[in-house]
């Protein structure tokens, strides 16, 4: 997947994937020298050689993974709807569940993943199914916390979509839970966040808690 960086010259990595494509990751060539020697400092001050043969290329791995982990700031993700929107009468629920979530949390710096249900009914207007999922990324690829990023995607689609209503629960395991601080292994967080119908109708968000729950296919 390509980094798009708005007016910064970007360095590529070619990469064959044996799948009949060439994977090409781009990157900031200016950010990774930076946040590579930042990496390098830390990696002294955490009592460890920098030089040594397995660490020599860590720093400029650790900068790149970065870069890639917060690509989000880089994205619009209203654009991202209007870059399929259609007219359409169709007036039910439109659900994608089980959107995978990777995100880091602000406050430590540590993964949190799960998945994303996001629903909406539509009023007059659709977007194209898999702008929900990229929407959904946009957003995690950020610095975050997951109350915030339940109400983004909420705010995101119902702006822009102006739908009768927005359904979005995300379900996620926290590692700064998890390998840190209260260790408990088996936590999950589930939060919700819910616009018009959904949030006014009691019947409409029990199907759409019935229906995340169920499995269909």
């Amino acid at each position: 997947m390509a980094r798009r960086t708005k007016g910064k010259a970007l360095d590529g990595e070619h990469e064959p994937t044996g799948e009949g494509y060439e994977r090409i990751d781009l990157y900031d060539a200016k950010s990774i020298a930076r946040i590579s020697g930042h990496y390098g400092d830390i990696l002294k001050q955490i009592g460890e050689d920098p030089k040594r043969e397995g660490l020599q290329k860590t720093p400029e791995r650790v900068a790149k993974a970065l870069q890639y982990l917060t690509h989000g700031y880089d994205l619009d993700p209203a654009a991202i709807l209007k870059g399929a929107l259609f007219k359409e009468n169709y007036s039910q629920m439109v659900l994608v569940k089980d959107i995978e979530v990777y995100s880091l949390c602000e406050h430590h710096m540590l993964p949190f993943f799960g998945k994303a249900h996001v629903a909406y009914i539509p009023n007059g207007c659709i977007t194209g199914l898999s702008k929900i999922p990229r929407v959904v990324d946009a957003f995690a690829r950020r610095l975050q916390v997951q109350e915030r990023l339940t109400d983004q995607i909420r705010d995101c689609i119902q702006d822009t979509l102006k739908p009768m209503g927005v359904a979005v629960v995300l379900e996620c395991a926290h590692l700064c839970m998890q390998m840190r601080g209260i260790q408990k292994q088996n936590s999950v967080t589930t939060t919700s966040a819910f616009t018009g119908i959904f949030l006014n109708d009691p019947r409409t968000r029990e199907e759409f808690i019935k229906l995340i729950g169920a499995r269909l296919h």
